[in-house]
């Protein structure tokens, strides 16, 4: 397990963990586990939700004497705030500890904690580089409402790291090749600002039915890149006529390991173009259910293709691109600023890139 910064065991250059939000839990799992714990970005958290809904996201150590605030340590919340197993320190949902058994609790004694942010019922929090505060912010939420699935989720574990992952956004060229898209085009140019990326892209897709039939798919996609732990998808099918969307959420564990979580939602199908394959057979919540799952069963199938390759490939600071693969130049680019000046194990790589 690496967690001093030092570059990864299978050859890539990149430092393990590239500054941006990631991915926690959501708020339903951590208001049923009341204390959530779990290894992200080569520490020992911990979760939980005070009485008036806020969520602390800490580091599981004790600033009192190093105490394990982990559930298996005996940590736990009473009240809405977190109470450390060695002397009974409790501290509220900003880190601070508000008392003590004995004593007037310490000023000084206050919780490693980490920024977060809410899209959905989802749990992000800001890793930044040598601790520093947000840099940028995730996009407001999208519009939901009765008429959206609930989500179905899809995680992964995986020799790995959160660009190799997101670059998946604008390879173009893998989707034909790996998992046999048709027609792939993408539609405009890749655009950046700031910690944001846009690729948009339509393709076609063969797809068995049942075991019985083959049934041709025809989707555009937008990507919406917020750094390399967040991806968001607007996805539609034009013929059936339905509107999806796919959270992909990549994010580091222990410096070789990589955590990726699929979030998806497929918005009701009133009156499905195709009545067969669009399940107008089927009562409209269950067929809008039913789609949702069997599109994050594709998407897994996809992942599982693209996790053989993620976990032998090695990185290469200077890829031999063709004139097909621009678009990756673009977003090497982009990916630079994750890492700060004192970090940057690719400005060779992009100084290269930008003669291609």
């Amino acid at each position: 397990m690496q967690t001093d910064g030092t570059v990864l065991d299978q050859g890539s250059a990149l430092h393990p963990f590239p500054e941006g939000w990631y991915f926690v839990a959501t708020r339903e799992s951590i208001l049923r586990d009341q204390l959530l714990a779990k290894t992200w970005l080569g520490q020992n958290i911990i979760a939980w939700c005070n009485d008036e809904g806020r969520i602390c996201v800490a580091e599981a150590v004790c600033p009192h004497m190093g105490a394990d605030l982990t559930p298996e340590g005996g940590g736990a919340v009473r009240n809405g705030c977190l109470v450390c197993p060695f002397h009974g320190f409790q501290f509220d949902a900003a880190g601070q500890c508000v008392a003590t058994p004995h004593a007037p609790p310490p000023r000084t004694a206050r919780l490693k904690v980490f920024e977060t942010q809410d899209v959905l019922g989802l749990v992000f929090a800001w890793w930044g580089i040598e601790g520093r505060s947000p840099q940028w912010r995730l996009p407001e939420e999208p519009p939901t409402g009765a008429d959206w699935s609930s989500f179905e989720f899809k995680t992964f574990r995986f020799r790995g790291h959160p660009q190799e992952t997101a670059e998946n956004s604008v390879d173009l060229a893998h989707l034909r090749l790996v998992h046999g898209y048709d027609h792939v085009e993408p539609v405009g140019n890749v655009s950046v600002h700031g910690a944001y990326l846009k690729s948009c892209f339509d393709f076609k897709r063969r797809r068995r039915i049942a075991g019985l039939f083959d049934v041709l798919f025809n989707v555009s996609a937008i990507t919406h890149v917020h750094g390399l732990g967040y991806s968001y998808v607007e996805i539609r099918e034009h013929s059936i006529g339905m509107d999806a969307r796919l959270w992909v959420l990549s994010t580091p564990v222990d410096g070789t390991y990589n955590e990726l979580v699929l979030v998806s939602q497929v918005r009701d199908i009133r009156k499905p173009k195709r009545f067969v394959v669009g399940l107008g057979f089927l009562p409209l919540r269950l067929r809008t259910r039913l789609m949702n799952r069997i599109m994050s069963r594709a998407q897994k199938r996809d992942v599982d293709q693209d996790v053989i390759i993620w976990e032998r490939k090695k990185y290469l600071p200077r890829p031999r691109l063709s004139r097909a693969d621009g678009e990756i130049a673009v977003y090497r680019r982009y990916c630079k600023q994750f890492y700060g000046d004192a970090r940057d194990h690719v400005g060779q790589d992009l100084r290269h890139l930008r003669s291609v």
